[in-house]
């Protein structure tokens, strides 16, 4: 069995979600949600509270693996530079709990879900609930997001394992 952390950042909000893969290859959420910071505190507040969250998170589920979706920069450069800098320090998270990191660009997350990698949110959300046999839509979409994200990642693991053996 092998657990990936997939985590689509951001510093308003951050999605996150644990995806295991069963010996039989299913799949199966184990914990999914996110990270919410409030706009009334300091930027430098708002990264530390997501960098704790991710340690956090790592030291309760102990994932094998890491992926975080990659910018997609849009015209909102002030955006873009939020979103930078909750990346950064996911990585600085994941790195020094020495976890496996993967990045994805968005479309090919979709591709990798959905198999159209321009699928609207709402696809995603019924692609992901699919996959991990969920009651509902994962919520909130960042967290379907994350899952995505997780779900991508663990199906690139095999490929990364056997280039490992070449």
């Amino acid at each position: 069995m092998m657990q990936s952390l997939g985590i689509d950042p951001g510093t308003a909000t951050v999605g996150y979600g644990i995806v295991r893969e069963c010996d039989d290859r299913t799949l199966e959420a184990v914990d999914y949600g996110a990270i919410v910071t409030s706009p009334a505190l300091p930027t430098w507040e708002r990264l530390k509270l997501i960098y704790d969250s991710v340690c956090a998170l790592i030291d309760r589920h102990q994932p094998d693996r890491a992926a975080v979706e990659e910018l997609l920069f849009g015209k909102n450069v002030t955006t873009a530079i939020s979103v930078a800098q909750g990346r950064g320090v996911i990585l600085l998270a994941l790195t020094q709990k020495r976890i496996h990191i993967r990045e994805y660009k968005p479309n090919f997350v979709k591709q990798s879900v959905s198999g159209y990698g321009n699928a609207k949110k709402t696809q995603i959300q019924e692609m992901v609930r699919l996959l991990l046999a969920l009651d509902a839509l994962p919520q909130p979409d960042d967290a379907a997001d994350a899952l995505a994200v997780a779900i991508t990642d663990l199906y690139n693991a095999h490929v990364d394992s056997l280039l490992d053996e070449n």
